[in-house]
């Protein structure tokens, strides 16, 4: 892929423009961003751009996961640590469990096929989401779960979807042998993350320059994924935890108050750039897209993936039901409608294996899930969390 910088310059033109208008005619961001990326597909300058694996993992995905774990306070975290991780782990495998059920007896795939999909299909992203509780100035514990639920369950995911591509590829597993490889694979992200961001905000601490402990954020950012992935482990998790850690131990010293304000402008920024990236390349990609020939693979994941992300919600919630811990229904219905797929959806459906079968039916299938995610549940995420009082109700126009 040759990206050029006119191209770049373009893109990013496009998407400040969208932005303006988003807020204009009070549209979630990124759906604006995927119709002008379908609009723009015929010009010139979208030539020879298109997502793809290496795109999505090496470029956007350390970005992406970095900022929203660097705004996520640990002792916020610590308090609901245990329903975040039961939603992140427990869920993924029963909404992937009902999601390859769903695909294997009603679209008619072999069932590796179908667990492929599956677990790929769990990631959630919650960009739109949180789009829109920063425009609406939704804070708080249901912010906190949307967030942090959808960080962990990307890692998961990530994980076991090496397990799911080893299995859909005819191979033998040994349950020991992939305990062991799954367990190297989590500790080793975590290792290597605490690593990689404690030793750079040591070296923040000996400096009061803005500028140096921007470059020590971001090489905190991709060099904790890129260390976690030449060891084979999680990428997604070692982001993860440098995230966490320098956005909670920065302010203790690390990172000056001057410094940290920069530092907070710099990632807003370049999630901002990421998230107009992708979103643009996804309607680029959705233009090429002929879903009329998987009409009922397509209709029966949607119906799946909500079926599966219900069930992976509702009765994990009600576990915590007479506990301290308990969900209230408005967030448990934010968590279940706010759990839209995305980014790493994609990225895990364009690295598929090329003699894999079925391969350009689940990336097809995969795309289509991601556009109802983006314009049917992020298009209604506003006005549902404004029916549970989780915003103020839009102010009535007065007649003169």
């Amino acid at each position: 892929m040759n990206v050029t910088l006119e191209q770049i310059e373009f893109f990013l033109f496009v998407a400040a423009i969208v932005a303006m208008l988003a807020r204009l005619i009070k549209i979630p961001y990124t759906v604006g961003l995927v119709i002008a990326g379908i609009a723009i597909a015929f010009v010139p300058y979208s030539n020879g751009i298109e997502l793809s694996k290496d795109l999505i993992f090496i470029i956007f995905l350390p970005t992406l996961v970095f900022e929203a774990a660097f705004y996520i306070r640990w002792p916020a975290l610590r308090q609901d640590f245990l329903v975040v991780v039961t939603l992140a782990t427990v869920g993924v495998i029963l909404s992937a469990g009902v999601t390859a059920t769903a695909m294997h007896y009603f679209a008619g795939w072999p069932w590796q096929i179908a667990l492929v999909f599956g677990i790929l299909i769990t990631a959630t992203d919650p960009v739109s989401v949180i789009a829109t509780f920063k425009e609406t100035g939704v804070k708080g514990r249901l912010k906190l779960l949307v967030e942090a639920e959808s960080l962990f369950n990307d890692s998961t995911t990530a994980v076991a979807f090496g397990v799911a591509i080893t299995l859909a590829l005819g191979q033998k597993i040994d349950p020991v042998s992939t305990l062991g490889v799954l367990g190297i694979s989590i500790g080793g992200g975590i290792l290597a993350g605490a690593l990689v961001a404690g030793s750079l905000l040591l070296l923040a601490g000996q400096t009061e320059d803005r500028l140096v402990e921007i470059s020590l954020t971001t090489v905190a950012a991709y060099g904790s994924f890129f260390l976690a992935e030449y060891f084979d482990c999680s990428g997604v998790l070692a982001t993860l935890t440098a995230g966490l850690m320098v956005g909670n131990l920065g302010p203790l010293g690390a990172i000056s108050t001057e410094g940290r304000k920069s530092v907070e402008s710099f990632w807003e920024y370049a999630a901002f750039v990421a998230n107009s990236l992708i979103f643009l390349l996804i309607g680029i990609r959705e233009s090429h897209e002929n879903f009329g020939l998987l009409l009922v693979p397509i209709g029966v994941a949607i119906a799946a993936v909500l079926l599966g992300r219900a069930t992976a919600i509702y009765p994990l919630c009600a576990l915590f039901s007479r506990s301290e811990l308990r969900v209230k229904a408005t967030h448990q219905h934010a968590l279940f409608w706010g759990g839209l797929r995305g980014a790493l959806s994609l990225a895990l459906a364009l690295g598929l294996p090329l003699d894999l079968p079925h391969r350009s039916e689940v990336i097809t299938v995969t795309f289509a899930v991601v556009a109802f995610s983006v314009f049917v549940q992020g298009l209604t995420m506003k006005p549902m969390l404004r029916a549970f009082g989780e915003i103020p109700p839009a102010p009535e126009s007065s007649s003169a």
